[in-house]
């Protein structure tokens, strides 16, 4: 008996969010030192591209790892209805003790779509600027 292909699917999704990099453990000169101009107390912005990355064995009777019918609406939901032209630091519960790295939003983002029940979550990657993309794989 054979195995099952296997295969990954990644998927892009996009949002804009502002955020601001200061802990409440820091003073503002620390902060300051730290974050530099992203410790800004009136935040700064980014237009975030998200790549959700699940895998899995193709349906035979499909053809398909996972139906975008099912997958884009659960990101919808989960990640881009949730932080979509959101202030991460105050309108975000999960950020209101954390900073709101793209490190943290890229793990947060990973927790809410491990749930997907159609297909294994296998990472989620964030770029948030043409030069700075972060990666989380549980």
């Amino acid at each position: 008996m054979s195995c099952p292909l296997r295969l990954t699917l990644t998927r892009r999704y996009r949002f804009s969010a502002s955020h601001r990099l200061h802990s409440r453990r820091f003073s503002e000169e620390q902060n300051r030192q730290l974050y530099g101009k992203c410790s800004n107390p009136h935040g700064h912005g980014h237009n975030y591209v998200v790549e959700v990355t699940v895998g899995g064995p193709v349906d035979p009777a499909t053809g398909m790892i996972a139906n975008l019918g099912e997958l884009d609406p659960f990101v919808a939901r989960e990640v881009i209805e949730a932080f979509d032209q959101k202030y991460l630091n105050e309108e975000i519960p999960e950020f209101q003790d954390v900073v709101p790295t793209t490190e943290n939003l890229c793990r947060e983002i990973y927790r809410r779509l491990k749930p997907f029940p159609a297909a294994r979550l296998e990472r989620v990657r964030i770029e948030e600027t043409s030069n700075n993309s972060f990666e989380y794989a549980g």
